[in-house]
Formats: C-alpha cells, structure tokens, sequence
C-alpha cells in the first residue's frame, strides 16, 4: 500500500515541489517532487546512472557471460505469501550452484565473480520470477591471478548439467526453510525440466554497460508501454511482445483493478535488496583486489570506454530547455502549493543572485 501510494502521488502536488530557474537561459521551471520509490517508473533514471556508472569502473577486458535463472510456475503459489523467503532462497542457489562449478578444478578451479539482478514479472505482468545474471568469463585463482575459462560451449559450463544442479539446491533450500509446504508440490517440481539460460558472451565492453543500463533498475512495466486508459469503462491497454510466436508485438486489454493487482505482486519485501554482487565483485571483495586484476589485464581501449561512459551526464538538475546542467533551486513550497507572492520572491532572489 505505501508503494502504490507513493506512485500514485509521484510528481504530483500532494509532494510539494520546487520553483527552478536556468542560468543559461534565464527560464523558470516549476516541477513536483518525486516520490522516489523504487518500484516507480518515473524515479529511476538518475539512481540507474549513478549504479551503472560505478559498475563501469569495475570492468575488466574479458568475455561477459548473460545468465538467466528462472523458477518454474509451480512456485508462484509460494512467491505470493512467502516473498521475501523465496527469492533469498533464488539467489543463494544460483550462486552456490555457479560457484560450485567454478571452484571444481575440473570445469575452472578459480572463485567466480557474478552480478544478479531480480525480475519477478513477464510482458503480462503476470508472476515470473527470474535473474539475470552478468558473469565474467574466468576467475582468479588462489594466488590471486585470472584464470580464463577453456571451456568450448556458449558459456562457461554445460547448461544442462548447471539446471539439475540449480534445482536441488533450490529444492534443498526451500524444504528447509517452509517444512509446511505439501510433498506433491515438491513432486511437480521434480517432473518439470529446470531451465538455465546462458546467452553468448557480450561483444565488447560497451555492450555489458548498455546492458546494465537497460536491465538493473527496470520495473515491471515502464510509461511507454501504456497506450491508453479508458476511465468510463475502467480499462487500461499496453502493449507487450508475444515470445511464444517469435517476440511478435501485440496489445493486451485488462480491467483497471486486474491491471493494478498483477503490478502489486512485483513490489518487494521492504528491505529486500534486489541487485546482489557475489565472488570478486562483491563489495567486500572488490576495493582491494580488483584494481590489480585490472592491472593485470589492463587493456587501452578499454580505460577510454571507461573515461568515456563515466564522464557522460545524467539529466539530473538540466534545464528541459536548453539541456545543460544550470539549474539552481529558488524555493521548494508543499503540497499546499508555491507562496501567493512568489513573483516577488523570485524577484528578490534572482536580484540576491545577481
């Protein structure tokens, strides 16, 4: 209820807002504050380029690897009640079970970094939990240096065996932590076939940015993707790809409050951090002894893409006329709206600026 609550006020005056003015082009903007909640689609531009930019610094000159864990519908009647639980139990699986074939000298025999990010929803906005996960093509070994992968596949490891793998740990997992649960459910379970998708490895460098972009602060549906609301009938239309027939675009009609219902059940727990890093690029990890893996790989182009993507700008405090960043705050008002003598206000403040 507080998220859908906020989004509903998000850049409206129940927030109050702030009278902006544009030193290069002298012009005034008057814009509502934002609800900044993170399962918003109008608040995440700026956080997504703050993260992205960050994450930028961490590259190194090797093959990106684009993973994808995905649980079986089966368990949607889990997710609903048990959230929080579940979706822990997800990502500790996929990293014990990637982790278990990178520390096997047999398939690598070096510790794995991985970034994994949680998406709950599909094009209906229908329950669909799945991570994506982002993993180097190597690891670093015990003594600290990189070890590339050898193997000959599209990833690192066989999928196939990674699937069985990933499901007994997450199966393990999850009668540990709800014993309530029935045997027939674990029973479907075991007769549905687990899939691990593993893309091709990125191109270049460049590519695992603008995937990082498009993916990490994504929301289960984003503005566009609504194409029109009829308020007398209570419908709502947006448009979705169809994967079943090939990613062919269509339309799909649903009343108002079926359309509000399957977006509440992609608002997670309070608290529940959804972008986890793990292995080498875990927090922990990262501050001492990336920098020297990436000396020990250093690679030219590389450090240009790097300089390059971080000292792009994002739209926060740029003016929506002439696009510079020049915007000063001249005063903030609630959401009872600006002062009645706000003119003289601005007056007084531009004459101060001056």
């Amino acid at each position: 209820q507080r998220a859908l609550h906020a989004i509903r006020k998000c850049r409206t005056k129940a927030l109050g807002g702030h009278l902006d003015w544009c030193m290069n082009c002298k012009k005034l903007h008057l814009q509502f504050n934002s609800c900044r909640n993170r399962h918003c689609p109008t608040c995440q531009g700026h956080k997504q380029h703050q993260w992205v930019a960050a994450r930028t610094q961490e590259l190194l000159p090797v093959p990106y690897f684009h993973v994808v864990f995905t649980l079986p519908d089966h368990l949607n009647s889990v997710a609903i009640p048990y959230p929080k639980v579940l979706y822990k139990i997800l990502f500790d699986s996929a990293w014990e079970t990637l982790s278990a074939f990178g520390n096997n000298p047999k398939h690598l025999g070096a510790k794995l970094g991985m970034i994994a990010v949680l998406h709950t929803w599909g094009q209906n906005l229908q329950l669909h939990p799945h991570l994506h996960c982002i993993v180097p093509g190597g690891g670093v070994c015990e003594a600290g240096f990189w070890k590339k992968g050898t193997a000959k596949d599209d990833f690192l490891f066989s999928v196939e065996a990674m699937s069985d793998k990933f499901r007994g740990r997450f199966v393990s997992k999850l009668r540990k932590a709800l014993p309530q649960l029935p045997q027939s459910l674990y029973d479907k379970l075991f007769k549905k076939e687990w899939v691990v998708y593993a893309k091709t490895p990125f191109g270049k460098p460049e590519h695992v940015i603008e995937y990082l972009g498009r993916y990490t602060h994504k929301i289960a549906i984003s503005n566009h993707r609504i194409l029109s609301i009829d308020k007398e009938k209570k419908k709502l239309t947006f448009s979705l790809k169809d994967y079943r027939k090939g990613g062919q675009k269509t339309t799909l009609t649903l009343s108002t409050k079926e359309f509000i219902r399957r977006f509440q059940l992609h608002i997670l727990p309070k608290g529940f951090t959804r972008i986890r890093h793990y292995g080498f690029l875990s927090s922990s990890w990262k501050k001492e002894k990336l920098p020297l893996l990436q000396l020990q790989l250093r690679d030219k182009n590389l450090a240009y893409i790097i300089t390059f993507a971080t000292q792009e700008k994002s739209l926060h405090r740029c003016c929506p006329s002439c696009k510079k960043e020049t915007l000063i705050t001249l005063f903030t008002f609630d959401s009872r709206g600006p002062p009645k003598d706000y003119k003289k206000i601005i007056k007084d403040k531009l004459e101060y600026k001056h």
